[in-house]
């Protein structure tokens, strides 16, 4: 009786004003289009359109997320790329890429180790992480330093010619060769292993040395800045060493 009632009436039930609100709605939607056919779809097909619809303008949505800026301790550049950065493996500290190339270099030139530059850091640098950032000058060098600190100081031969100075070992030197003549093994030179200068044919050591008693200029250069550094000559293997810290006392 109630619902004849509200037939007669002419009012609607909520369920009916919202299917004439959504209708209104999609007559506005398609006007809109430049064709469109309706169909009359399922609610699993209704769910499944939808989703498609929301998937499909979701990928149209470009976010634009500005880039992370980072500061280097070093040059104090707060403008930096995170993508510009490095980061010392194994303390995590952070610095520019291009401060890191020079610390490198200056490291490399004075032939200290390679640490982070972090104040007071004692994180040693690997070839491996830095390889990205070295020049090929660089990597020769890091290569060099690597090969010549895998040879205890005792055994180190560099080649007397002056244009080439290679560094050898001397235990690889004297391997199944009599004798104290050897060549160099990039340049080819031959020299004496024992006193450390270009081969002297048909004179011992001694008597080359009589022979030449007079300094090179290299030798000059390098007496004074043993001088200079404070630095001795082991009367045993002749290497020049440096007190760093210790007693006076040396053994070779």
């Amino acid at each position: 009786m109630e619902k004849d009632d509200l037939e007669v009436t002419g009012r609607s039930t909520p369920e009916q004003e919202n299917i004439a609100l959504l209708m209104l709605d999609v007559q506005g939607i398609r006007k809109s289009l430049t064709s469109s056919i309706p169909v009359l779809l399922t609610r699993d097909q209704s769910n499944f359109a939808y989703e498609f619809a929301i998937e499909a303008i979701s990928s149209d949505i470009i976010i634009d997320i500005p880039s992370q800026k980072e500061t280097c301790n070093i040059c104090l550049n707060d403008d930096i790329n995170a993508d510009q950065m490095f980061s010392v493996d194994k303390c995590g500290h952070m610095f520019c890429s291009e401060c890191v190339k020079r610390h490198i270099e200056v490291r490399l030139l004075e032939g200290s180790l390679i640490r982070c530059p972090d104040y007071r850091c004692i994180s040693l640098l690997t070839y491996g992480s830095c390889v990205n950032l070295l020049t090929p000058k660089l990597k020769e060098m890091w290569e060099q330093k690597t090969k010549e600190d895998s040879i205890p100081v005792t055994n180190r031969v560099y080649c007397p010619n002056p244009r080439c100075s290679t560094l050898m070992s001397e235990t690889e030197l004297s391997e199944l060769i009599i004798g104290f003549r050897r060549c160099c093994v990039k340049c080819g030179e031959p020299f004496c292993t024992k006193c450390k200068v270009p081969w002297h044919n048909n004179l011992l050591c001694d008597q080359y040395k009589r022979l030449h008693p007079n300094p090179t200029e290299n030798d000059g250069k390098l007496k004074g800045l043993a001088n200079e550094k404070s630095w001795r000559q082991c009367s045993k293997c002749k290497h020049m060493i440096e007190r760093s810290s210790g007693c006076l006392s040396v053994i070779c």
